[in-house]
């Protein structure tokens, strides 16, 4: 279950019957948050054979947007559609290859998406995935980001995950927020908005 701040619902002027989450903007406070996630083990170097063990290598725990921001590092938050899918796929591996630069800038990466956690583990595995991934099925946290709504796929509308990324500073206010962010090539302009490229 999580828990957030409530984003207030705006009807959509095609569609005023249908409540549509506002979108948040550079400057508001990040909606806070406590999700499952499953988190990468911490190793502690030893070459155990339980560790190669899928259950060993990834812990599901409970994540806190609060408690990471208090020990003073920023937040990227990112939402993505479906794990295991390719856009998908190709976003979490960049990440994934850009994560050292990223934490040596003071910087935690987390991943939201409706998945449950056992196929979030399966995703963390499959691409050895090095930074927690939050399970939101009910869509809460998306819709508290305004990351659930309206898009275009194949020229034709429907609600779903918008996919979209948010870069949250230790005092919770949101000093980037990006919508309709494409999976290919998105790392690098955020690295390079956050001056790290």
């Amino acid at each position: 279950m999580s828990s957030t701040e409530p984003n207030t619902a705006i009807s959509h002027p095609d569609h005023p019957e249908t409540e549509l989450p506002r979108r948040l903007e550079a400057g508001e406070t990040a909606p806070d948050f406590v999700l499952p996630a499953v988190v990468p083990a911490q190793s502690d170097g030893t070459d155990d054979a339980a560790q190669s063990d899928a259950t060993q290598r990834h812990a599901d725990r409970e994540v806190s947007l609060s408690e990471v921001l208090a020990q003073g590092r920023r937040v990227v938050l990112y939402f993505y559609p479906a794990a295991m899918t390719p856009g998908c796929t190709t976003e979490a591996c960049d990440f994934r290859d850009n994560l050292n630069r990223l934490s040596a800038a003071g910087v935690t990466v987390l991943g939201v998406s409706k998945d449950p956690l056992a196929r979030l583990r399966r995703f963390a595995e499959r691409d050895h995935l090095t930074f927690p991934l939050l399970s939101d099925p009910d869509l809460a946290l998306h819709r508290a980001y305004g990351a659930w709504g309206e898009k275009k796929l194949y020229g034709k509308v429907h609600v779903g995950v918008i996919r979209s990324t948010f870069v949250i500073e230790p005092d919770g206010r949101i000093a980037i927020a990006r919508y309709n962010v494409r999976a290919k090539g998105h790392v690098a302009s955020l690295m390079k908005a956050l001056d790290l490229a």
